[in-house]
């Protein structure tokens, strides 16, 4: 077998194999085998794609602060990933299940909780359509406390300490 057509074959093997585990690994070694398409059920010469009608975010910091991006553009609620990353690393170091228990609104007995240290009632108060009702949820905890930091400072990025 020539050597062009044997390296051809391999590189659709990988890439089927890869595929076909799910992992979405194809779609990193496709640079490194020279193929145009990752899918198994077709040739690597196909190049119709059906987009997909929804967005999937991680399951971390960065998914969670994305999705809250989107829906707050959405809503035009404003802020940017930065602003939000650094305080999200201020309040809670990026623990969506952080809770403070001796602050003057845990003295009360209204502890701030989550990624953005929201106390119950400004969650309630700002809450966004659209995200869950949970206040521990990180996409609603960052929408909630963005429309709240929107409100009061113009935006998310104006806030560089507790707020």
């Amino acid at each position: 077998m020539p050597a062009q057509v044997q390296r051809r074959t391999r590189a659709a093997r990988l890439v089927r194999t890869l595929a076909v585990s799910g992992t979405g690994a194809a779609v990193l070694a496709l640079p490194l085998v020279g193929t145009a398409s990752a899918s198994a059920a077709t040739p690597a010469k196909s190049t119709t794609t059906k987009a997909a009608s929804t967005v999937a975010y991680p399951n971390n910091l960065d998914g969670w602060i994305r999705e809250s991006l989107a829906v707050m553009a959405d809503k035009g609620i404003p802020g940017s990933y930065n602003g939000i990353y650094r305080n999200v690393m201020r309040e809670s170091s990026g623990n969506p299940q952080a809770i403070n228990l001796w602050d003057s609104n845990a003295a009360k007995g209204i502890p701030s909780k989550g990624l953005l240290q929201v106390i119950q009632p400004t969650f309630n108060a700002y809450h966004v359509g659209g995200t869950s009702f949970d206040i521990y949820d990180p996409v609603a905890n960052i929408t909630a406390a963005c429309n709240y930091a929107a409100d009061r400072y113009g935006s998310i990025d104006n806030v560089f300490s507790a707020y």
